[in-house]
């Protein structure tokens, strides 16, 4: 039976995981994505996944402009080819081949001479961070405008100004990235994260490669589970792919969102709207045993795509996997958040704590001892310590834990939770377990050995 799969594929992809090496490779990937314009929609997005296909073998999807998906339409697709403010004597002040950030996402086109006071309704800046430039869209109101920092805009002097953006807003689509790695269930691991940002690093760019070499780590293993991984663009994508796939929702039985995993902050885990998933409960438990400073936060409907996965009526359990979470971070949707605030050291550590919290998911199976009139005898199995009058390790502690608990009403992140002992020490341990046939997994038990009653 398909739940009855006990590889640990994850032990192995965990013990072969470098966190330098592999936060250096990451971080590469970051610095070759980090110059494309990226939206909602348009060859920007194209462009990224494409590249990401070097990785991993995800398939590029299209869903046309003015497709229905649910409450909403897919919009126009955008594209940009330049961007700029020159002053009277043709200089450019303002130049979208410097930062991309300086056009605000989906401006119209426009070619006109204007002067300040009629340029000023147009032009967004931090008077707080005056040297960063921020980053802002406009995707359903059809308008145009010009991001710069403070300092630049207070060096305007009134004077005509020629403006160009060379965009399109036409019809398209909407292109989202999917890889489905099949495991021996058809239940499914649901991994998300949106890939519609421009030069931001942290917001998403560190999700954006986190996902794909995870994706490559993946692919071709002995899973339980089946992994579905999405690159869609915020909002709009995740909602178009619920929309476009009801009958693959049902197998959904686990879920997270990938976002801001490049920053030196805490991890933070914000719940599901269930609040007490097997989801919600495993990373919990894998934060806690890696005495690492961490936070657990309740579902809120703002932030990323689990406000769409967790909306009402899909409510899939689905929570959010981060460091510092969006907006609580200055560098968030600035060009502060650059090549130099994200990390290899953080993006390797994240990419890491994924791996045990999936090795969890998948090793999170109901057992039921094969010896359950009081303990079995361990010394003769090569179990226990040889030496009586010790005290046994963690290792020991662990087995005498599972078997206690091993009644099939159980799982063995239900032992995890009690014992507070970390779940990869308790899986190991129920490995050995079955090796020396005193487990069984749940659904491989006969009738007869259900009943504790008997002699066995």
């Amino acid at each position: 039976m398909a739940d009855q799969v006990n590889s640990d594929s994850f032990a192995e992809i965990l013990n072969e995981w470098d966190p330098p090496r592999g936060g250096e490779e990451l971080f590469g990937m970051i610095s070759d994505l980090y110059p494309i314009c990226r939206s909602i929609t348009g060859n920007g997005v194209r462009q990224t996944l494409r590249y990401l296909q070097k990785c991993a073998p995800l398939a590029l999807h299209e869903v046309p402009t003015g497709t229905q998906v649910f409450d909403w339409a897919v919009p126009k697709e955008w594209n940009i080819r330049d961007a700029y403010i020159k002053n009277s004597i043709g200089e450019r002040l303002i130049d979208f081949h410097k930062s991309n950030l300086h056009v605000v996402n989906y401006s119209l086109p426009i070619k006109r001479t204007l002067r300040l006071p009629q340029l000023r309704d147009h032009l967004f800046s931090l008077p707080d961070a005056p040297d960063w430039i921020p980053y802002r869209t406009s995707y359903y109101r059809e308008t145009w405008g010009f991001c710069l920092s403070q300092r630049q805009l207070e060096s305007l002097r009134d004077e005509e100004f020629d403006l160009c953006i060379d965009s399109t807003l036409e019809p398209g689509s909407l292109t989202y990235g999917e890889l489905s790695i099949p495991g021996a269930s058809e239940k499914e691991v649901l991994l998300s994260t949106h890939c519609c940002h421009p030069s931001l690093c942290n917001d998403n760019l560190s999700g954006i490669v986190i996902a794909a070499k995870l994706a490559k780590l993946l692919t071709g293993k002995k899973l339980r589970y089946s992994y579905r991984i999405l690159w869609v663009p915020g909002t709009i994508g995740a909602i178009s792919w619920l929309a476009l796939h009801p009958t693959v929702l049902p197998n959904i039985e686990h879920g997270l969102v990938l976002s801001c995993l490049g920053d030196p902050g805490r991890f933070t885990y914000k719940r599901s709207r269930r609040g007490t998933a097997v989801i919600d409960r495993i990373v919990a438990h894998v934060l806690r045993c890696a005495n690492k400073e961490f936070e657990c936060v309740d579902f809120t409907p703002l932030g990323y795509d689990e406000r769409q996965y967790c909306s009402p009526g899909i409510d899939l359990p689905v929570g959010s996997f981060m460091r510092t979470p969006n907006g609580k971070y200055a560098q968030y949707h600035t060009s502060a958040d650059d090549l130099n605030f994200v990390s290899p050291i953080a993006l390797g550590e994240s990419m890491q704590m994924l791996l045990r919290i999936l090795r969890a998911l998948e090793s999170n199976h109901t057992y039921i001892n094969q010896k359950p009139q009081c303990e079995p005898q361990l010394g003769r199995r090569g179990l226990y310590r040889q030496m009586g009058g010790t005290h046994g390790g963690r290792f020991e502690e662990a087995i005498l834990w599972i078997l206690n608990m091993s009644d099939g009403e159980h799982s063995l992140l239900d032992v995890a939770e009690r014992s507070k002992m970390p779940f990869e020490t308790l899986a190991d341990a129920a490995r050995v377990l079955c090796a020396k046939d005193l487990l069984k997994l749940k659904n491989q038990e006969s009738k007869e050995n259900h009943d504790f009653g008997k002699s066995l």
